[in-house]
């Protein structure tokens, strides 16, 4: 968890330059369609028109400052960004995930929340259970900070499994001297399948900070070594910017032993928290129990970076026996490599679900708005949709993500748009009725000859500082238009943009724009992405979930995911259109788009006694 906390995020200055208006020229306005003939209905404008010039901005900070004018925000629109079917709470805040686990028949989610604002303060767990990972049932609060050990809070910490069925969880606590102390707590109950009462040890804390270090937090799910011995890692920093991984051993969760070496480090990557360190499978689309490794088997250590709050993966070999993790590749190592997503997602946490046999993850999304509207709104911060996490044996060099199956439960009325020839410079609106809550599979095809034949040096192209969709090449920018409204005046585009090397070879970007997704004045609005692989045989695929304030965006069945927070105050309700576009200047592109509406998660409080759940 990020101690400092949190507001800082909200509270550090960003400039945005807009070099050019967004002039709305004479925009055919698309007449509405049944479901019987929209296709027949489709019209066509051109996107100079829509998404404006190329906006020129300088990595644009994903932060608020002080001196931003409050935007005068209507009950109307606040309401409006309150999520379908993410989880959050029923109100105040929430930030990172905790100690998610399956039991009995239940998932189980706790998460830090601060049960008296919506804005960081007494953090507790808050706890809820689900039996799809969807639809949830808000449990009494799990913890509350009530000990000298966690008097500042009861901070993050992870689950682990016994193979006799225990449940052990261990957390940092935050002490009133300052000191990050971390602690065992166990459920009073464990034939209770809602884990209603947790025990905290009356030793507590198990572990305390090596002597002269003071960022030392957020202890990992255990692993059961060859000797028979658990291991976790906790993460700290030493020498000022070096982030490591330390080790510690036990046979019981009360005594613990460090170990002499690192886990890992890499020095100029600042304070590491809320390590997760995993096996994947490299043969099997199953995920592996936290103990597994040996032939077939890579490990991935996961970091979040509390310089920034991005979340850094990577993957390598583990050695069980000196407990080192060496990544594959130095050059893609955690906070230099893989981003586990482009966007706003923070302190991502896994757990292995053994009813399914597949690995979760869960992330903590902050807001991209004032503190003052959030106080406005009530709360602050969702989960992403839990996502499976496996390798990708494509390309072995990254993960794949993808929305939980139980997600497609939600889908209703779907709309198929087969086809669709978009000319370069054009944009084609998509009827569906109100575009807010949506899960949208997009197909694009080009043409292939037409990119080998043509150059075109793009090196240095990157999403967040290209000017957004309004900068056009010849091969992009192609994608979707989410939460647009019908004059354009605010709109997020999600899309590819391909780059040719000057050797020749194509290099596909995978981005989302929200440099216009508001008229807001004190909501952040940047522009995420990065490169994504595209094999030869391979069309552009994406895959987004829009619900209200929240855009989840995958590409290559998940080699890149961003998740996007936007705060629309026109292009809401039944203001919310969904287009499909064409910006590249050399290039036509034939898309397929499959959507459908979204029904309403079940988020219920926990019910009265001798109520079933």
């Amino acid at each position: 968890m990020n101690t400092n906390i949190v507001p800082s995020y909200k509270t550090i200055g960003y400039i945005l330059v807009v070099s050019t208006l967004i002039v709305l020229l004479s925009i055919q306005k698309a007449q509405k369609a049944t479901s019987d003939d929209r296709d027949d209905e489709l019209k066509e404008s051109h996107l100079s028109s829509v998404l404006g010039e190329k906006i020129e901005q300088e990595n644009v900070p994903e932060v608020l400052g002080e001196k931003d004018e409050a935007f005068k925000w209507t009950n109307a629109m606040l309401s409006w960004q309150r999520t379908s079917f993410h989880f959050q709470p029923q109100m105040n805040w929430m930030n990172d995930p905790n100690g998610p686990l399956f039991h009995l028949g239940w998932y189980h989610f706790f998460y830090q929340y601060g049960p008296n604002s919506a804005v960081w303060g007494n953090i507790t767990w808050g706890h809820a259970v689900s039996k799809d990972l969807i639809n949830w049932f808000h449990l009494p609060i799990a913890m509350v900070p009530d000990h000298w050990f966690d008097s500042e809070g009861v901070w993050t910490g992870s689950a682990t499994i016994l193979p006799d069925g225990q449940i052990i969880m261990l957390y940092t606590g935050g002490a009133a001297d300052g000191a990050q102390l971390q602690n065992l707590a166990y459920p009073l109950n464990l034939s209770d399948p809602l884990l209603l009462e947790w025990v905290k040890y009356p030793g507590n804390p198990v572990i305390v900070p090596p002597p002269g270090m003071k960022d030392f937090r957020d202890p990992s799910t255990a692993w059961l070594g060859p000797d028979k011995k658990w291991r976790i890692t906790i993460g700290s920093l030493v020498n000022n910017n070096t982030g490591i991984a330390l080790v510690y051993k036990t046979t019981d969760f009360k005594t613990f032993e460090l170990l002499d070496g690192l886990l890992h480090e890499i020095p100029g990557t600042g304070m590491w928290e809320c390590i997760d360190f995993y096996p994947v499978s490299l043969t099997t689309k199953d995920g592996l129990d936290i103990s597994a490794y040996g032939p077939g088997v890579k490990h991935v250590l996961k970091v979040s970076m509390a310089v920034g709050m991005e979340d850094y993966y990577a993957i390598g070999t583990y050695d069980p026996i000196n407990d080192k993790w060496t990544p594959d590749d130095p050059k893609a190592d955690v906070g230099i490599g893989h981003r586990v997503d482009d966007g706003k997602f923070y302190a991502s946490k896994t757990f292995y679900d053994q009813k399914k046999k597949r690995r979760i993850t869960w992330a903590w999304i902050p807001e991209s708005d004032s503190e003052s509207s959030d106080l406005l709104k009530g709360w602050a911060s969702l989960q992403a949709i839990p996502r499976t996490v496996v390798f990708d044996t494509k390309t072995r060099t990254n993960l794949l993500q993808w929305p939980v199956e139980e997600v497609e439960s939600l889908r209703s009325e779907s709309y198929d748009f087969g086809n669709l020839k978009l000319e370069p410079g054009s944009v084609l609106p998509l009827n569906i009725g109100s575009a807010t809550q949506l899960d949208i599979v997009a197909t694009f095809e080009i043409d292939n000859e037409a990119l080998q034949s043509t150059v075109e040096a793009s090196v240095d192209y990157k999403c967040s500082t290209s000017g957004g969709a309004g900068s056009r090449g010849v091969f992009g920018p192609f994608g979707i238009l989410v939460l647009a409204d019908e004059l354009f005046s605010e709109l997020t585009p999600i899309y590819f943009y391909i780059s040719k090397e000057p050797n020749g070879n194509a290099k596909t970007h995978f981005c989302a724009d929200q440099s216009r997704s508001s008229k807001a004045s004190d909501v952040a609005k940047p522009i995420y992405g990065s490169d994504v692989p595209v094999l030869h045989d391979e069309n552009f695929l994406m895959r987004i979930l829009v619900d209200h304030s929240i855009v989840e965006s995958f590409a290559q069945g998940g080699r890149r995911v961003i998740t996007s927070r936007v705060y629309p105050t026109k292009a809401i309700n039944r203001e919310a259109k969904l287009f499909v576009f064409n910006n590249a200047t050399g290039v036509s592109v034939t898309a397929s788009v499959k959507a459908w509406q979204m029904s309403c998660a079940e988020m219920n409080p926990f019910p009265p006694k001798g109520n079933d759940l």
